[in-house]
């Protein structure tokens, strides 16, 4: 029942966050901040993540090509289909959950540990809609991170088969040329798109509804992370299952 009632208050959190909006002149202020902390100071770890992700496929894909019948260059395809389908949008999605939604939970938790929340709502403020709207929407640019990503990741695949000495620069590009599917990318951009949503409300959930002291602002976080990771892994294969079964 506890879940159940998790549930339903995470979905009643949804509804609020839309319910009386903040005056638009603050809340851009707070939107362009929350771009910056939530996505711009993720892009270190996002870039250097993705190039070894990229590189260490191609240098596996690589090493188990025994067979001299099968060509080089699918280390390029397999390169391309492991970092856009699954590795950009889904592993560093969770990377995101432990960097990002611990942050979201912590100062959340923070402002309501230190009852900042009771004051903006004892100013009338909705403090769900200024709190957790900028994060949402600042989260709708996350699509960007991952196109980067997506980049950085096959790039590195490149770098490590042709430095490597695995393949020649023609045969990765034919690689990754071959057989592609537009499809495919609009099913990442989708995935990333609903994972932001989750990135961004699962942890303000859980630092917002926190109860306790600075040590639960800890615990909440490390919670926040581990639902979150949950949520991405479960709805990944609802949408694998949909948009490409």
């Amino acid at each position: 029942m506890n879940y159940l009632a998790s549930v339903g208050s995470y979905a009643i959190m949804i509804r609020e966050v839309f319910k009386k909006p903040t005056k638009w002149r603050i809340m851009k202020s707070l939107i362009f901040k929350e771009i910056d902390e939530l996505i711009f100071s993720s892009l270190g770890i996002i870039i250097f993540i993705s190039f070894f992700i990229g590189a260490v496929v191609a240098i596996q894909t690589a090493l188990n090509l025994t067979n001299p019948l099968i060509p080089r260059n699918l280390i390029g395809f397999a390169t391309r289909q492991s970092v856009i389908l699954e590795f950009a949008p889904t592993f560093v999605s969770i990377i995101m959950a432990g960097k990002v939604g611990s942050y979201i939970t912590s100062s959340i938790g923070t402002m309501r540990v230190t009852e900042q929340i009771d004051a903006l709502e004892v100013m009338g403020v909705n403090s769900l809609n200024y709190l957790v709207f900028p994060k949402i929407i600042a989260m709708l640019f996350y699509p960007f991170a991952i196109a980067i990503s997506m980049y950085v990741g096959i790039f590195g695949g490149w770098m490590a088969g042709v430095f490597g000495g695995f393949l020649t620069s023609t045969d990765f590009i034919t690689g990754l040329q071959t057989d592609f599917v537009p499809f495919h990318i609009s099913y990442a951009f989708v995935k990333t798109l609903i994972f932001a949503f989750v990135i961004a409300t699962i942890p303000s959930f859980h630092g917002f509804y926190m109860k306790g002291g600075a040590l639960e602002v800890g615990k909440a976080s490390t919670t926040s992370f581990v639902w979150t990771s949950v949520v991405i892994i479960i709805l990944n294969y609802i949408l694998t299952q949909l948009l490409l079964g």
